[in-house]
């Protein structure tokens, strides 16, 4: 009998629950604005902290009817403004809340009450959008749909402390990229926020400087602004250097390191000068200690691995600071089980959020290790680095998977390392994994990675190549993305360098005519070089020049030919004579430009040529060709001599240049 009544039972107690809500939304519904007023207010005490409460009356369509009352010029300010705070309310719900609203066309109804003369009803309404705007559901180019909304926000700007708040928190939550950066320029943010940072209320200017962060970040046009702007006589580098001290809120202090790096970044500060080797660089190291909470210790060294990521006097400073890479290598052991979190919320948190800190730490292990080879020793020498590194290549999650394979990316340059620590941990084997099957991002990383393990003296290189490398390698030559072509075709090159024949032969195999053809006329001149670079380390060693020029001489004859003839650069036309020089070093190959006339021609043009370097690698071939030990020189040497070869030679051999004149 208690099976048949559970249905019912289930039933009533939602009926009930909506019942107890219904009423809410019919006192919205009553002819006396008084009571419709005191309904609202009713309302809103109602939802205040209580998120079942707020789904039921969306559930209800209270949104539509508070929507109508908030627009309607009959309403009385005060049932207006009450209408705003308990959408504001409704909206700092769940996500879901969030979407309900939007779906109701909030955004467009808010603003247009912005136009208002009343503040209280405005400061609502401001609200209102500033907990919409925040949430993750919402696309920030809502804000930018009608031009004039930008303008009229910057004028409500002085209206009070609390419109100064919610515009800068909504224009920093809703500022994402290049083009959000410019109009919000554009529309003087700059000018309008920079007094903001020395309001008398905290939250004013703790919202200014994330603006200025956003504004600033990868943007050299508004970071060369700040610079020069000055506020009661300061100007604003000096007033983010002193809210970067130990005695100010560690919010605050993070966020102007981060105005900092990205203004040193843009290059409106240079990376010696005080504020950022005496100030920003230890703040943001101080952020990676173990008593600081997680979210900063992530912020603190994505920070630092950003503004030391090029600046190689700055990594050596970071990495002797406060024993830094040291620290860093807890940042793989949190939360333990013995961690000294008592708030059970914030360790549930905190082991969500544990790989962010993984991610983190890998970044500024990759920008500290990035040129000098004693900090690559020193973080490889880190207890289980490499351990961690591998283990990072399979996480879970994208972002330590793409943060682990810069971290090994920055190492591979070290020749010491790819002798050693490379070898010993196997660490080729998840770098082939990780190439199989990823998205781009981590593919171009990855086979930079690749390009460094198949130097020469790399142990790798023979592993590699046995797990099916070249044709991995042939495929990303195909790719519509440039960096992956470049690298493809650069780890190719790499590979083919003082290789043996088969491995050769394997690699024009596996690209085929058709493709090489492809690069050589591609149009970015990288991948160009990168393939004439390929095509010289096939051509090397007799027996090896012979053979791949009596498979695929056809082929790369008219390959030379087309970028001799091309408006190519005085390196790639060098390259290429230097491809004939190799071909000209063959036993059997040298034939195949003896019998070619305009390629000799090509030859003779490039001896008078007025770039020095062509004329050498042009004078490199003819060396090649009439060698006397060899078969056939004195008929070779014959039909040059016929060609005017010998005059030309008697021209360079008075050059002023002493490389022509010995050659």
């Amino acid at each position: 009998m208690a099976c048949v009544l559970e249905a019912p039972l289930r039933m009533s107690v939602l009926s009930e629950v909506t019942a107890s809500s219904r009423h809410y939304v019919d006192r919205l519904f009553d002819l006396d604005p008084q009571k419709v007023l005191q309904g609202v207010i009713d309302m809103k005490n109602a939802v205040i902290g209580n998120n079942k409460q707020k789904a039921n009356l969306i559930v209800l369509g209270a949104v539509p009817r508070l929507l109508y009352l908030l627009q309607q010029e009959t309403s009385s300010t005060e049932l207006r403004t009450e209408c705003a705070v308990v959408l504001g309310s409704l909206a700092m719900g769940t996500e879901n809340n969030v979407k309900s609203l939007l779906d109701c066309h909030i955004i467009p109804a808010l603003l247009q009450g912005l136009l208002s003369t009343d503040l209280k009803f405005i400061e609502a309404c401001l609200r209102c959008l500033r907990t919409i705007f925040i949430s993750p559901v919402t696309p920030e180019d809502l804000l930018y749909t009608d031009a004039t909304v930008i303008s009229h926000l910057m004028a409500l700007l002085s209206r009070s402390r609390y419109t100064q708040e919610y515009i800068c928190q909504i224009f920093s939550h809703c500022c994402k990229g290049p083009d959000h950066q410019t109009i919000l320029f554009n529309h003087g943010a700059v000018q309008n926020i920079a007094h903001l940072l020395v309001s008398t209320s905290y939250k004013v200017r703790m919202q200014a400087l994330k603006c200025f962060s956003v504004l600033a970040f990868e943007n050299p046009q508004v970071s060369m602004t700040l610079v020069n702007v000055s506020v009661d006589g300061e100007l604003l580098p000096q007033i983010f250097v002193k809210m970067l001290q130990r005695d100010k809120p560690i919010e605050m202090q993070l966020t102007s390191a981060k105005c900092l790096t990205s203004m040193c970044r843009a290059g409106a500060i240079r990376t010696d000068d005080p504020c950022i080797v005496l100030k920003t660089l230890p703040c943001l190291v101080r952020m990676c200690s173990k008593d600081r909470l997680l979210e900063e210790r992530v912020e603190g060294a994505e920070t630092l691995a950003y503004l030391i990521e090029t600046d190689v006097e700055l990594q050596r400073m970071a990495s002797i600071t406060d024993h830094l890479i040291v620290m860093l290598a807890d940042y793989f052991k949190y939360p333990s089980s013995v961690s000294a979190i008592t708030d059970i919320k914030r360790l549930d948190h905190d082991l969500k959020h544990a790989h962010e800190l993984r991610q983190a730490a890998f970044k500024l292990y990759a920008s500290l290790g990035a040129n000098d080879e004693d900090i690559r020793k020193k973080i490889i020498e880190t207890e289980n680095m490499m351990d961690r590194i591998v283990n990072g290549l399979s996480e879970s999650s994208i972002k330590v998977r793409l943060a682990a394979v810069r971290c090994l990316h920055s190492l591979s340059r070290s020749v010491q390392q790819l002798r050693t620590s490379f070898q010993d941990h196997a660490v080729w084997k998840p770098l082939m994994k990780v190439l199989q099957n990823a998205p781009n991002e981590i593919l171009v990383v990855a086979s930079s990675t690749l390009c460094n393990l198949l130097l020469e003296f790399s142990p790798s290189k023979e592993p590699i190549l046995e797990s099916g490398a070249i044709e991995l390698l042939c495929s990303l030559t195909q790719s519509e993305n440039l960096a992956l072509r470049v690298n493809g075709i650069w780890a190719l090159m790499n590979m083919a360098f003082q290789a043996e024949q088969k491995i050769k032969s394997d690699i024009l195999r596996g690209l085929s005519t058709e493709q090489l053809f492809q690069l050589l006329s591609d149009s970015d001149v990288n991948v160009l070089m990168k393939t004439l670079g390929l095509l010289r380390n096939l051509l090397s060693t007799r027996p090896h020049i012979d053979y791949i020029m009596s498979t695929h001489g056809k082929q790369i004859m008219q390959a030379v030919t087309l970028i001799l003839e091309g408006e190519h650069n005085i390196e790639v036309k060098e390259q290429t004579l230097c491809i004939l020089a190799n071909i000209a070093d063959g036993t059997t190959a040298k034939e195949l430009i003896m019998t070619n006339d305009d390629i000799l021609q090509k030859i003779k043009y490039y001896m008078s040529h007025s770039n020095a370097k062509l004329q050498l690698a042009a004078m490199f071939c003819i060396s090649n060709l009439i060698w006397n030990e060899e078969e056939g020189s004195q008929e070779r040497q014959d039909k040059l001599r016929d060609m005017g070869i010998v005059d030309i030679l008697h021209k360079l051999s008075q050059s002023s240049d002493p490389n022509l004149c010995d050659k």
